[in-house]
Order: structure tokens, then C-alpha cells, then sequence
């Protein structure tokens, strides 16, 4: 059970193969590449699971081994991984493996493309929400005082290997959190894959290979097409803006509490699109009852959308201080994205203040 999704971009393009038990992918891609030599960045709770796994299917491979959490998305743990790295006597045909969720993907995205002015790496993703989310497309990053992915590249994989088999010791609220950024690509791009998933999310939930197959696959998809149009976010008509709905919200919060565990990232992005849909509202774009329907297949998924239940005494003047630090922040002037209706998003630029503060009224 196999499929391939190229990522188009010209020289830069690469497969996205997704699948179950295809590790033999990678058996394949390495015995093409001749790499001189192989450095798997893993974080303490994968490689715990998965260390010998990775010693059987990544022979003569070097290992680093991160912190577990969004804290190792830092300057400190960059430097520390990149001179670890450099003790290792690499050459330019060194190959870096990512091996974990979206932290170590980011994060090894991110040495790979500054350590001798960039190697190759490739992307195996643990974790639903970097399967369909952060190891398509590039965005590698890490974190900083003044905000979340605000240092960072452009720097593609060679390859992404997308091992369903994984998700069977994913933990619920890890697997919940990926779906957040499922029901995302339905919201934005395609509303057909919306009512998709609200008939077949209990089959979802319950692990049916079939369906995980197929919602990962039309995931990767959307993704790529959208990248495809638009690598860098600059463009208008392809805008991988689109790929932000419910991010500006969601970092907000994440911020205000440290990117701690008290709220994963998938619970701030859930609680993000439905502001960003109150918004829409709010502005005349979308109805009420679209609203009502997304935050009913929410609830129905098991995300707490109470705000409150994660924090009880927000700071509506922290909040709006996290909100400027946003990358969509134009010369001072709020830009979101909203949704015109389900399955149309769209780059909303110059929105006033006022427009978040009633938002957040509705909902702190």
C-alpha cells in the first residue's frame, strides 16, 4: 500500500511517498545517492521507541538526539546540534535525516540548510500533524523570544517518507492535534474533502488504514499544489498564505504559554480557525450556520474550543502584543486569513484592531 506525490519546483522537486511498511523507500533512495555519510536527528521520546528500528533500517548512521517539546526549537539547541554535527567530520555528500515530529523536522530542515552552506536531508515524519503539515513544503525554522518560526529558511527535503505505521503509538491527544491541520485543507481548499471528513472521522479516529491512507494523501496534495504555485509566500494567486488559516490566533495563544504542553499545537490551530471563522463572520464573509457547523465537527472530534479551560486569566494586552509579532504583519497592519465560505480562504489585508479585540470577546 503506496502512493507518490511529486512536489513540483523545477530542480528543488522531490517525492512525497506515503504508505505503510515502505521503508524499503528509503533502502532504494540511499542506495542511488551515495552519501558519505548519514546523520539521523531524532528527539529523546522517538528514539527511546524507535532506536532500534532506526539502527535496522538506517545502516552505519550517526545519531543526535534533541530534547523532546517545542524548547528545542531554539538558538541554544541549534547551536548545540550544529556543533555536535561539525565534531563529526562531515563533507557536503552528508545526508540528514529528520526523524520525529514537526520540532525535529523544523529543526534539522533548518541546520541542514546553514551547515556548510546547505546539505541535503530528508524528512520521516512521527507524528500526524507533521505527516500533513511541516514536512511538506520547506518551511524549516526555529523559535525565538519575539515569537514562534520567526528565524528560519526556505530549504527543501530531497525526500519525504510518510510511514503510517507510526501513528499506531501516537498518543490520542498527538493524533487529535494532527487532525487539526487535516480539517484545515478542507476549510481552505476543498470543501468536498470538509464533508469527507465529517462522514468519516469516527473511521479516522479509530485508525481505518484505508481512510488515514487517503486523508494524509489528500493532505500532501493540497499542500503540494499550494507550494508548488507559491514556494517562498510571495506570490498572491498561489498564496501559501492560505496555509496560515487559524495560525495568527493560534500563535497568540501558543506564545502567551510559553509553547509549552498545556496546549499542543493542533488545540491552538482548532481554536484559531474558529476565531478566524467569527471573524469572517464578523466582517460579513460567511454565515453563521457555517460557523455552527465547524465547531460542531470540532466538538464532535473532541477539541476543547473553551479558550478558558487552557488558561483562566488571559491578558488581552499580551495577547495583542503577540499578535504584532506575527510574520503576516504588513508595516504595522493586521493581515488574517478568512474564509469566504467553506473550502475559500482568502488573504484579508489592513484589518483594524478592533476587529481581533471583538473576537476576543466572543471567546475569553
Amino acid at each position: 500500500m503506496k502512493n507518490k506525490i511529486t512536489l513540483d519546483l523545477n530542480e528543488r522537486s522531490y517525492d512525497i511517498i506515503i504508505g505503510s511498511n515502505i521503508i524499503n523507500e528509503l533502502a532504494h533512495f540511499l542506495s542511488e545517492k551515495k552519501y558519505s555519510k548519514i546523520i539521523v536527528i531524532s528527539d529523546k521520546n522517538v528514539n527511546e521507541i524507535y532506536r532500534d528500528y532506526i539502527t535496522d533500517v538506517i545502516k552505519n548512521h550517526e545519531s543526535v538526539v534533541v530534547d523532546a517539546g517545542e524548547q528545542a526549537k531554539s538558538f541554544k539547541v541549534l547551536e548545540q546540534v550544529c556543533e555536535e554535527i561539525l565534531q563529526k567530520n562531515i563533507d557536503r555528500k552528508t545526508l540528514l535525516i529528520a526523524f520525529g515530529g514537526g520540532v525535529v523536522g523544523d529543526l534539522t530542515g533548518f541546520v541542514a540548510s546553514i551547515l556548510l552552506r546547505g546539505i541535503d536531508f530528508i524528512q520521516i515524519p512521527t507524528t500526524l500533524l507533521a505527516m500533513v503539515d511541516s514536512s511538506v513544503g520547506g518551511k524549516t525554522a526555529i523559535n525565538s523570544i519575539a515569537g514562534k518560526n520567526l528565524i528560519g529558511s526556505f530549504y527543501q527535503p530531497k525526500l519525504v517518507l510518510i510511514e503510517l505505521e507510526f501513528l499506531k503509538t501516537l498518543p490520542i491527544r498527538e493524533f487529535r492535534s494532527g487532525y487539526a491541520e487535516i480539517l484545515k485543507y478542507g476549510l481552505i481548499a476543498d470543501k468536498k474533502f470538509f464533508q469527507y471528513l465529517q462522514k468519516n472521522y469516527l473511521r479516522f479516529f479509530n485508525n481505518d488504514q484505508e481512510i488515514i491512507l487517503e486523508v494524509v494523501k489528500k493532505c500532501c496534495e493540497i499542500k503540494a499544489q499550494i507550494v508548488g504555485n507559491d514556494e517562498k509566500e510571495s506570490s498572491a494567486i498561489g498564496s501559501r498564505a492560505l496555509l496560515n488559516f487559524g495560525h495568527s490566533f493560534a500563535h497568540v495563544f501558543e506564545a502567551d504559554l510559553n509553547y509549552s504542553n498545556l496546549m499542543l499545537h493542533g488545540e491552538a490551530v482548532a481554536i484559531g480557525m474558529i476565531m478566524a471563522i467569527k471573524m469572517s463572520q464578523n466582517l460579513g464573509f460567511i454565515k453563521q450556520v457555517d460557523f455552527d457547523e465547524v465547531e460542531f465537527h470540532l466538538k464532535q472530534c473532541g477539541f476543547e474550543i473553551d479558550i478558558k479551560k487552557f488558561k483562566k486569566n488571559w491578558s488581552l494586552s499580551n495577547l495583542i502584543a503577540n499578535l504584532y509579532k506575527d510574520k503576516k504583519v504588513e508595516n504595522g497592519n493586521l493581515v488574517f486569513i478568512l474564509l469566504s465560505e467553506i473550502g475559500q480562504a482568502f488573504v484579508k489585508k489592513d484589518i483594524s484592531l478592533s476587529e481581533f479585540e471583538k473576537v476576543m470577546s466572543n471567546f475569553l
